[in-house]
């Protein structure tokens, strides 16, 4: 259906605004922004995020690996000096320290192949995490009978910041966690006399 001259006068105007609207570009540089600038700030929170978390990591398995090495090098060792010892992993784990942290501290006779029995075992608030004469698998190196090992099983809480769908930030726990050992440098067993 062909249009009137009359009609086609008073669609000049609109047609040449629309026209203007589709050429004009001078918006898009703000609209881009406000769809990409969100996704830049998560993903650079979430690398934080990251990057604080494997920090944290490493430090667990330092703290875990010192305490037990410091253990390995006494020749015997009692209730006052296993309760000194969390102090080693709350330094090392600073300034990411969880007040709630566990560190269990074993020290163990291997009797055969990747076998062991615990002798003694003490926790961070003074507590014995397992019984005396338990038995134990160690990892695939113990192979050698009549040896002597400590274990130290440490594990930090982790609160991190995960963005949820909606954008909003929601607290979230995570456990790191690492079990180290270290065969006895002196004395084969380390004796806990007051355990």
């Amino acid at each position: 259906m062909p249009y009137s001259a009359l009609e086609i006068l008073r669609l000049k105007p609109i047609t040449k605004t629309l026209g203007a609207l589709r050429r004009d570009r001078s918006g898009v540089g703000a609209v881009e922004f406000a769809i990409v600038a969100p996704l830049l700030v998560m993903a650079y929170l979430g690398a934080f995020e990251l990057s604080v978390g494997f920090t944290v990591a490493g430090k667990t398995a330092r703290a875990a690996s010192a305490t037990a090495d410091v253990v390995a090098q006494q020749t015997e060792v009692n209730k006052a000096f296993l309760a000194n010892v969390p102090n080693i992993a709350k330094s090392i784990l600073a300034p990411y320290g969880n007040a709630n942290y566990t560190l269990k501290i074993s020290g163990i006779a291997v009797t055969n192949t990747n076998e062991g029995t615990i002798l003694w075992s003490r926790d961070q608030a003074g507590g014995t995490p397992y019984a005396v004469n338990t038995k134990v698998s160690l990892p695939a190196q113990f192979t050698a009978t009549n040896s002597f090992v400590i274990r130290t099983e440490l594990t930090v809480p982790h609160e991190l910041l995960l963005y949820a769908p909606n954008l909003q930030a929601t607290a979230k726990t995570i456990d790191l966690s690492k079990t180290a050992y270290f065969h006895a440098r002196l004395s084969q067993p380390i004796k806990c006399s007051d355990c």
